[in-house]
């Protein structure tokens, strides 16, 4: 399950879900709004663009907004809604492509950092976003928390959502701190349609040892891109790293 062949032509087809999920208002507005206050009048760069579920209003916003993207579907999808002009994307993985241009911000929405599955392609990331930040600037992480507490000793699965017509649970190799999502799709015949991804999760602590080897420090972690305070109980978090002002 090698990343480009995940983000496919297919994947790209079905991505978006305007108005739901990821793309519902209620997820998408405070998301937008708060990386707006971010970037702080300056330019902003997406890593793992994508299909401009965020890039697209951000821009809309008066964010000049660049993107980083692995799969060329997903930027013909991209392009459906935004010309080369409006949002530039560099085809390439985020540990290691280069953007033209110093930004203001850098963000990493939805849990993609964990599309990267290993701890020295994470690290490289945050030393990538760095590369691309003057003093000052920001790198901004949406993540989900490991939900281990669920997990019940000589379990290797969780059902992390459930909904007619939808199924998601997750495989769990905690030696290597792998995780699987699987995606069951079904209706009221005797099919289902699977879809999976692998990722490496990513605890918040290791995660902040991750920015101070790339030389961020933490600047704040809400539960939210609204503000809620992060806690023991918190699912998911935002967090904010900053390049010192000077160094």
């Amino acid at each position: 399950m090698e990343q480009r062949n995940l983000w496919g032509a297919a994947t790209a087809r079905r991505y978006d879900t305007p108005g739901t999920g990821m793309f519902a208002p209620e997820v998408l507005e405070p998301t937008v709004a708060r990386l707006a206050e971010l970037a702080d009048g300056g330019a902003a760069l997406e890593f793992a663009i994508g299909t401009g579920r965020v890039a697209v209003p951000l821009a809309r916003r008066g964010v000049p907004v660049t993107g980083i993207e692995l799969s060329e579907p997903m930027v013909e999808q991209l392009r459906t809604k935004a010309d080369e002009a409006a949002i530039p994307v560099v085809i390439g993985d985020m540990a290691t492509t280069l953007a033209p241009g110093t930004y203001r911000l850098v963000y990493l929405v939805y849990n993609t950092i964990s599309n990267l599955l290993t701890q020295a392609e994470q690290v490289e990331c945050f030393r990538n976003a760095a590369r691309h930040l003057g003093p000052g600037g920001r790198f901004v992480i949406e993540l989900g928390v490991p939900e281990l507490r669920t997990l019940p000793p000589g379990t290797a699965a969780t059902v992390w959502h459930r909904e007619p017509g939808y199924l998601g649970l997750d495989t769990y190799d905690v030696l290597d701190q792998r995780v699987v999502s699987h995606h069951f799709h079904f209706d009221d015949t005797e099919r289902a349609e699977l879809h999976r991804s692998p990722h490496r999760y990513i605890w918040p602590a290791e995660l902040d040892l991750m920015a101070q080897l790339a030389g961020f420090e933490r600047e704040f972690r809400h539960a939210d891109w609204t503000g809620t305070p992060f806690t023991a109980e918190s699912r998911s978090h935002v967090s904010v790293y900053r390049i010192p002002a000077e160094r």
